[in-house]
């Protein structure tokens, strides 16, 4: 269901569905931004670290929270842009983690103009014990119900 500027409070939550973080999207994640970092690649090196294993890229997981967002489908019909976003990463994920998203509206603006707001939701990424991996901030300028482009 399509959610407009106007559908939504302040203090509204939703929970995203889950998804399983795999070994083809760090491989795939890896070749398609450059980032060959041997935290992501080298398993041997990834030894030595505090994760003991291969983490998969923080901008992946946020990529995968956006995907997340579209996955629940309010907001795909009415978003006119991404404004922002500010993120923080708590703990690794890993191939095999599996996780999820709470957003949460914190703010919302109007704009000057009449058709569109914009809204701002707070983001906490779970993984499947239950433990925030990241957390964030996504801004988007949203279209009112009463607007028609």
């Amino acid at each position: 269901m399509t959610m407009y500027f106007d559908d939504f409070a302040i203090g509204d939550e939703m929970i995203s569905p889950r998804r399983t973080i795999t070994e083809s999207d760090v491989v795939q994640f890896t070749g398609l931004s450059g980032d060959f970092n041997a935290l992501h690649i080298d398993e041997e090196f990834a030894k030595t670290t505090p994760y003991k294993t291969r983490v998969a890229h923080g901008l992946l997981s946020v990529s995968v929270v956006t995907g997340l967002q579209a996955m629940m489908g309010h907001v795909n019909d009415s978003t006119l842009g991404l404004l922002e976003i500010n993120w923080r990463f708590k703990k690794g994920v890993v191939p095999g983690d599996t996780i999820h998203a709470k957003f949460v509206v914190k703010e919302m603006k109007e704009t000057s103009k009449k058709d569109s707001g914009v809204l701002t939701r707070s983001v906490y990424v779970y993984n499947q014990r239950g433990e925030l991996v990241s957390e964030g901030v996504i801004i988007l300028l949203m279209q009112k119900k009463a607007s028609s482009f």
